[in-house]
This record gives structure tokens, C-alpha cells and sequence, in this order.
């Protein structure tokens, strides 16, 4: 297949950078990207719309299975933590603001605040909440059916949110769809008066994470391709339906693959196009079977960049990572549903390397757990859990109603003799991680700037940090034998993805269950049945090494900064054989970093939080040590209140919800998901209601029901 090499868009001039962000783990300043000739590991364009068919079809042909494209859409969960914009003419009180990764970058959550409102989006409806009256003073329906909306998350500038709505989407690409179509809509919301919707953004696929740097949001969607496949006749064989799939995969169009998208105005006047195919690049090595595209969105400007400046690849992404220059989407290896046999029929496609897919993603957990009985096991790239993971075959996966193909020959009628062949046990391709890094200071589309790629699976975005002009990677690598795993750092520069350092050996027979990268230093937890925390000088990115351990029983999920020389661990306690036992808060002494200690230690037994897999859940208030999770117990939830100060970690209280009845007398607690300072008062959040609390006594000052 030709290919050349993209260099418009890294010969595109930098907007001179006026203000360099500050990573919230300490980091120093980040230089402007240099642009390198980096020769195979670059993003490749497609020479033409009919190039782009043909290695796609190719690509798709290896890695169909004889029930369609395998592939769960990415689940959501990472953390967040920015400062949104107050509306002029209006002082705003003290307030805490959503706990996020790099500070400058807003990451969308649940609910958000500028200190004199708060903004939530529950059941399809945004609401706004004047903290000076604690009254829900406007709301707007974003959904046209009555009861539980889709999914949403919101970010803020100013006075213009963005909800990202998130539902249906077809968890496996098969013949039969597993699900209703996908429902991922991006609404962009005026806030300055009575709520109105500006524009609507539908999006094909689904919604992977977005990040926002001032008013510019980057939006990363994933879509497969919509290759109808035709039914199988009577009891078709595995082998059979492969060479059908095949077969229609080969007389796809090239529109098949290309993302559309959809904007609806404020008028009702529906704009509908399609990526062209000179806006969409592949790395050397791809599925054929997803898209990535980056839409841009500037709040204050409007959404029809959204179109003229989206960007494609052909490649698999689960894991954003952004900073104020950066913006950085990983693919984990082995993201999709395993597939069987990967023969490729006849008619021969172009000699390569055939390729394959393993494990299955974890499903997303609850929002309010309880601590499982046995070892966790981190399954899903994006999603630190402690439940345990399941996966899923698609049952009787038949298509009901094929779609007659416009283009090419019919498929191939299958054979007599296809039905007795045997079906070849896949090999799985090396777990390694893809990560591509494309430039934001300018405004616009996204700049694409070098490719990486190394052994393993990253756990979730910390495993990911850009200082001092590299890109620090954790990952592990299990060989599936459940002894041999173990986890390593890698060091790459960050203008070229090149690698230039690694430590490996971390973990033996064990997982990474949290990372955390503070300037310099990197901290990593594994666990089987302890948990070393490791500490790690980061300090000359040729020769990483690892400079202190912590063995103690149980783990932490969740790492955060606290004061200096101190890190906070959110995870399990577990017993000396890996039993998980109950939530634990841990408090490091990490000011010597050949000498890690545990300073302290709060146990909650029988329960889980929200917090071990999605730092949104976690509020620490640096002025004053407050720190709040939300905690779930066999009997009651809510949210612990903490202190966490420099020698130890102590509770406070613990904040409930008015407890609901359903129809027919059924009570239960409200599960706390989220929790805001404004002011003097702790604001804390469940699918039910914003309840306030004085921050010092955790005395009840008001309740504001949202349903």
C-alpha cells in the first residue's frame, strides 16, 4: 500500500506561547514542542480517498471475526481537578473546584462550580444553583424522553457549558447490534441568562474524554466502521460466517470508515458532513477497525470549527492525557472483544503481518461499592476498579435485516467444504501500548507532533506525565499466567515519542493498582497480596531508578499530593493473603525517597469508594487538611469527612442524604458522588439532591432536591 509521509502538519507554525502552565504535581514548565523528521514512527496520511479504501479494507479483513467487529467502547473513569471562569461584575466566594490531573487543564465531571453557582446535569437536565440562596434558580431539559437521561458530564467556561451526553452505545459491532445506536451528543449551553441550547454536536461513535485549556476544548471520539454483515444462512459454520464478514468488508465504501457529524443550531437548521479523506493519518501498524477523531471546540467562539478542524486516525485510543501544550491519546493493546479464527479467504489481500485480539475490557463499576471479598484484579485500561471483571460473548449474533451492498460483488457464497475446515486458535498480538502526541498551543486543530509505543498496558491516565520535555510511561505486562507480570517505567521525548529511558522489575507477579508522577519523583503501588509502594528518581531521564519501597498489607487505588513531603493513598486494606477488607486512607512520609513510611492509616471495614477508581470523587482542601470521599457500607452511605494533616489522618464525620422512598414504601440512602467547598460549607452531591453542610460542625444547613 503507498503511504507518504504527512509533513504539513508539522511544518504548521506555533503560536507564540504567552503563559506556560504548571503541572498541580510540581512540575516545572514545559517546553515548546520541536518539531524532528522522526521517519517510521510517524502518523502516515493516506495518499488518496482510494488508498484510504483499500489499506482500511485490508487491515478490517484481519481482524473481523465471524461475528462482526469485537470492540466495547471505552469506559469512562480518570480524574479531574480546574478552575472554571466566574462571570464578570460578580465576586465568587472561596471554593474547591474538580480534582484533575494537570492544573489549567479542566477535565468534565458531574457537577461544577465558579463559587456562585453550581451546575449539575441529572436525568437529561441541566440545572443551576445560586450558592447565596442554595435554590435551583433555572433548568433546562436536554432530553425529550421523561425519567433517567443518558449519561453526562460538563465543562465550563464562563458562561457556556458543554454537556457530554453519552448513551447507547453499541458495545459490540456485529451483525446484530447489541445495543440501540449510539446516542453521543455534544450540547453547547448559554448560562448568562435563562438557559438556552446554542448548538447540538452528534458526533458518529462514542465519546472517549475531552480537555480544555482556557475556552478550546479537544474532543476525542471513537466509531467503528458501519459495515452492515449479512446473515448467516441455515447453520452456518464459524468459518463460513468469517468469510461472508470478510467478504463484506471488501466491497465496503470508503464512507464506511470516514466519522460524520452532525450540528443543529440554535435555529434548528441541521448541518450535516463528513471527514474527508485527506484529514485522516494511521500509524505503521492498525486495526482497520476504529477511528479517532479530535474535534475542536472553542466555548467562546462556537462550534463550527467542530467540522473544519476535526482530525482522524485510524487507530484504537482509550486513555486521554492532556496538559496545557499537549495533548496525548493512548491505545491500549488488546482493547477489543477476542475474536476466533483470523484466516483470510479468498480473494488474497496483500502479504502482511496478520494480527489478532485477546482480552476483554472490565465493566464499569458502580458508583457506590462495597469492598470485594478476593483480590482485585485491574482489568480495564481506563478504570482502576476493585470489583471484579466479567466479560461477554455475543449470543445468537445473526443479522436480522442485511443491507444490500451498493458497491463491489456480492460476498462469496459459502462452500461445503468451508463448513468442515478447522477453526485456528488466534495468536494475540504483544501487549504494548500506542500513544500519539499532538501539539494545542496553537489555536485550531491539534498539530500531531510524534508516535511512541511500549511493551505493557497503562492502567489509566497517571500512568502518563509530560515534564522537563519528556513523557513518563507506567505500564505492566502479564504474559497471562497470573505469576510472571510485572511493570516497568519508560522515558521518551517528548518531541520525538523516542525512547531514552526505562526501570523495569517493578512488581513481580503483580499489577500496578495506582501511579502517581510529582515533578522529578514518580510513586507506583503493585499488590497480589502486599502493596509495594515504590518511589522513583525520575530526575535524569536516561537512567531511571527506583530509590525506596513500602511493603504494607492492602493498596492504594488513588495517589494525591498532599503538604510537602507527603502523599495520600486512597484504596483497600486486604489481609496477608490479598483479601480485601475495607477502605483505607493512607498517609505517606515520601521527604525521604530511599525511606517511604506509613505515617498513618484510617480503616473503614466491609466498603468501598467511589474515589479508588475515579479521583473526581476525591475533595482534599489544602488550607485546612478537610478531606471528603464518598463511602459505601453494607448498612448506610454518604461521604467520610477527614482531616489530613502532616503527622496523621483522622475522621471527622460523616455526611448522609435524606434517606428516599420509592413507590410502594422501599426506602434507601442516596449514594454520595461528589462533594464541593464553597465558602464555609461542604456541598455534596448524589443522583437525589445537593445537600449543604457547615464545613467545621457538618451540621445540615440545607437540602435541594433534584428530582
Amino acid at each position: 500500500m503507498k503511504t507518504m509521509i504527512r509533513t504539513a502538519v508539522t511544518a504548521a507554525a506555533l503560536a507564540a506561547v504567552t503563559a506556560a502552565c504548571t503541572s498541580s504535581t510540581g512540575g516545572t514548565r514545559n517546553p515548546p514542542p520541536v518539531r524532528a523528521d522522526l521517519g517510521a514512527v510517524r502518523l502516515v496520511a493516506y495518499s488518496s480517498c482510494d488508498d484510504l479504501l483499500a489499506g482500511l479494507r485490508e487491515q478490517a479483513v484481519k481482524n473481523v471475526s465471524p461475528y462482526g467487529f469485537g470492540g466495547a467502547m471505552p469506559m469512562m473513569a480518570t480524574a479531574r481537578d480546574a478552575r472554571e471562569s466566574v462571570p464578570q461584575g460578580k465576586s465568587a466566594p472561596d471554593h474547591s473546584t474538580t480534582n484533575v490531573h494537570e492544573a489549567g487543564v479542566d477535565e468534565p465531571d458531574l457537577v461544577k462550580t465558579d463559587g456562585n453557582r453550581v451546575i449539575t446535569v441529572t436525568d437529561g437536565t441541566l440545572r443551576i444553583i445560586d450558592t447565596a440562596t442554595r435554590k435551583i434558580t433555572s433548568s433546562l431539559k436536554l432530553t425529550e424522553h421523561d425519567g433517567p437521561g443518558i449519561p453526562s458530564d460538563l465543562l465550563v467556561s464562563g458562561d457556556r457549558a458543554l454537556v457530554l451526553m453519552r448513551g447507547g452505545d453499541i458495545m459490540y459491532k456485529t451483525a446484530r447490534p447489541m445495543g440501540p445506536p449510539s446516542d453521543t451528543r455534544y450540547v453547547v449551553v448559554d448560562l448568562s441568562g435563562e438557559p438556552k441550547v446554542l448548538s447540538t454536536i452528534k458526533p458518529q461513535g462514542s465519546y472517549v474524554d475531552a480537555r480544555m485549556v482556557g475556552s478550546t476544548v479537544r474532543l476525542v471520539t471513537r466509531s467503528q466502521p458501519d459495515v452492515t454483515f449479512p446473515e448467516p444462512k441455515g447453520e452456518a459454520t464459524e468459518t463460513e460466517r468469517l468469510k461472508a464478514n470478510q467478504a463484506a468488508i471488501r466491497q465496503a465504501p470508503a464512507d464506511a470508515w470516514l466519522p460524520k457529524i452532525e450540528i443543529t443550531d440554535a435555529s434548528g437548521a441541521v448541518t450535516k458532513s463528513t471527514v474527508p479523506c485527506e484529514r485522516v493519518s494511521h500509524p505503521a501498524e492498525y486495526t482497520g477497525t476504529s477511528m479517532l477523531t479530535v474535534h475542536t471546540i472553542d466555548l467562546a467562539q462556537g462550534v463550527t470549527a467542530a467540522v473544519a478542524d476535526a482530525i482522524v486516525l485510524a487507530a484504537d485510543g482509550d486513555i486521554v492525557y492532556g496538559t496545557g501544550q499537549s495533548l496525548y491519546v493512548a491505545s491500549n493493546p488488546r482493547w477489543w472483544f477476542p475474536v476466533r479464527p483470523m484466516p483470510i479467504e479468498d480473494p488474497p489481500s496483500p502479504a502482511t503481518t496478520p494480527s489478532a485480539t485477546a482480552s476483554a475490557p472490565a465493566t464499569t463499576p458502580a458508583d457506590s461499592p462495597v469492598a470485594p471479598a478476593e483480590e482485585p484484579t485491574p482489568t480495564d485500561p481506563s478504570v482502576p476498579v476493585s470489583p471484579q471483571p466479567s466479560t461477554a460473548t455475543p449470543s445468537n449474533p445473526a443479522p436480522s435485516n442485511p443491507a444490500p451492498s451498493t458497491s463491489g460483488p456480492a460476498p462469496d457464497e459459502p462452500s461445503a467444504a468451508a463448513s468442515t475446515e478447522p477453526v485456528p486458535t488466534p495468536t494475540a498480538p504483544p501487549e504494548e501500548t500506542e500513544v500519539h502526541r499532538f501539539d494545542i498551543t496553537a489555536s485550531g486543530a491539534p498539530v500531531y507532533v510524534a508516535s511512541g509505543k511500549v511493551p505493557g498496558r497503562l492502567l489509566n491516565q497517571y500512568a502518563l506525565s509530560e515534564y522537563d520535555g519528556h513523557l513518563r510511561i507506567a505500564t505492566t505486562r502479564d504474559p497471562g499466567d497470573g505469576k510472571s507480570s510485572s511493570s516497568a517505567v519508560y522515558v521518551l521525548k517528548s518531541d520525538t515519542m523516542a525512547k531514552v529511558g526505562e526501570v523495569g522489575g517493578l512488581g513481580k507477579g503483580e499489577r500496578i493498582y495506582s501511579v502517581r508522577f510529582i515533578g522529578p519523583v514518580g510513586y507506583c503501588v503493585t499488590f497480589r497480596q502486599v502493596d509495594p509502594l515504590y518511589t522513583l528518581d525520575l530526575r535524569d531521564p536516561a537512567a531511571p531508578k527506583v530509590t525506596g519501597e513500602l511493603k504494607i498489607t492492602g493498596y492504594s487505588a488513588y495517589l494525591h499530593p498532599g503538604a510537602e513531603g507527603r502523599l495520600i493513598g486512597i484504596g483497600q486494606e486486604a489481609s496477608e493473603k490479598g483479601r480485601t477488607l475495607g477502605t483505607q486512607v493512607s498517609l505517606f512520609d515520601v521527604s525521604d525517597p530511599a525511606g517511604p513510611r506509613l505515617l498513618s492509616q484510617l480503616f473503614q471495614k466491609d466498603s468501598g469508594s467511589g474515589a479508588e477508581w475515579n479521583p473526581h470523587a476525591f475533595l482534599y482542601w489544602p488550607k485546612t487538611g478537610l478531606s471528603v470521599i464518598p463511602l459505601t457500607q453494607m448498612e448506610e452511605s454518604g461521604a467520610l469527612v477527614l482531616k489530613i494533616e502532616d503527622s496523621g489522618v483522622r475522621k471527622v464525620g460523616m455526611i448522609k442524604h435524606p434517606t428516599q422512598r420509592q413507590k410502594g414504601g422501599y426506602a434507601y440512602q442516596p449514594g454520595i458522588q461528589r462533594s464541593l467547598i464553597i465558602g464555609a460549607s461542604l456541598w455534596t452531591l448524589s443522583y437525589e439532591g445537593v445537600q449543604v453542610n457547615d464545613m467545621t460542625t457538618l451540621a445540615a444547613q440545607s437540602w435541594i432536591p433534584l428530582r
